[in-house]
């Protein structure tokens, strides 16, 4: 099993839903452990997501197809 990825257990648009917390005023840390991921986790979401909307993110996976 070298050198897979580990699938996430979330989607792109929980991953916005989750962002949009911090956007709402709640701490990282909080948010981290309120859905067990990682602050790391969190902030790699924050550089790839991070702004998007759900429907724009459809859009980005729709060119990249």
């Amino acid at each position: 099993m070298a050198g897979s990825v580990k699938k996430s257990k979330f989607s792109e648009s929980q991953f916005i839903a989750i962002l949009k917390e911090a956007d709402a005023g709640m701490m990282v840390k909080d948010i981290c452990r309120k859905h067990g991921i990682s602050s790391p986790t969190y902030y790699s979401w924050k550089s790839k997501y991070g702004g998007m909307e759900a429907s724009e993110l459809k859009r980005v996976k729709e060119v990249e197809a």
